[in-house]
């Protein structure tokens, strides 16, 4: 349902990682090459970046398709960045939140998103969603799965998880509750990147000049871009990339207490947005 890439490593034009290469993601969101589910993104988009010096990534982020955003053509020209998370949006449903439903969706230091969708959505989620606290809820930031999904990763990183724990036990929890789901999730904190693949195609690329690419799909025909297999854990940073294997999850689904309790071509015409 969409198509999402993160970067760390030295300094770089915006452009230069998403627009310049012949496969990059301005391209997927008309003619993507290994999307499995969907064959246009053009839902929405956002591009999330740090600027030297500054810890707290800003963020650009439309309901049309990228395409059709003259303006964002001409930043991603100027604007460099030593990291980002990007992404193009197919929508499972249609709904009224807009570009607040495109990622990267963000808090603090983090950007986060979600390649994929939650079956059952959204009662499905009903007895995970009882495990945030009130406040999380009414303060998500659209009404998609996506979002949820970001509420509950982000539950576990404030509550002192760490990057690579709180995206598994995230994604368990979630396919527990919801069989079928696929959750390919995305993270960033500016230094490093944390992703699952599970249910969809994921690559990542160590580049010889130094840097990591993490990727919906491999943005040229570079022979050293290497596919993550299907239920993995990927942790990345500059000049290194782990893979864990994640087990399926259990057939009976506990929700998970509260964190802080007891258990811590050429385009195509722009089509009307459907969120």
């Amino acid at each position: 349902m969409c198509r999402h890439v993160a970067y760390v490593g030295p300094g770089e034009p915006l452009g230069g990682l998403l627009v310049e290469p012949p496969h990059g993601l301005y391209r997927q969101s008309w003619a993507p090459r290994r999307q499995r589910y969907g064959t246009v993104n053009a839902d929405g988009f956002g591009v999330g970046w740090y600027a030297e010096g500054d810890p707290v990534p800003a963020r650009y982020r439309r309901a049309g398709p990228i395409w059709a955003d003259l303006s964002f053509a001409d930043l991603a020209r100027v604007v460099r960045t030593t990291a980002l998370l990007a992404a193009v949006r197919d929508a499972t449903l249609s709904g009224a939140d807009a570009e607040a439903a495109a990622a990267p969706f963000a808090a603090g230091t983090w950007l986060f998103s979600h390649n994929g969708a939650v079956r059952g959505w959204p009662g499905s989620l009903a007895p995970v969603s009882r495990t945030l606290p009130p406040e999380d809820l009414l303060s998500l930031e659209a009404r998609n799965d996506s979002a949820l999904v970001w509420a509950l990763v982000l539950a576990r990183l404030r509550s002192g998880d760490e990057q690579g724990q709180a995206m598994a036990d995230t994604v368990l929890e979630v396919a527990a509750a919801a069989p079928g789901s696929r959750l390919n999730l995305l993270l960033t904190d500016g230094d490093t990147i944390t992703a699952t693949a599970w249910g969809d195609t994921l690559w990542y690329l160590t580049r010889p000049g130094g840097g990591t690419v993490v990727a919906s799909e491999p943005y040229d025909d570079d022979p050293h871009w290497k596919e993550v297999p299907d239920r993995t854990l990927l942790a990345a940073s500059r000049t290194d990339v782990l893979l864990t294997p994640l087990k399926e999850p259990a057939d009976t689904f506990v929700p998970s207490p509260t964190p802080g309790s007891a258990r811590a071509g050429g385009p195509p015409s722009p089509k009307e947005p459907r969120t």
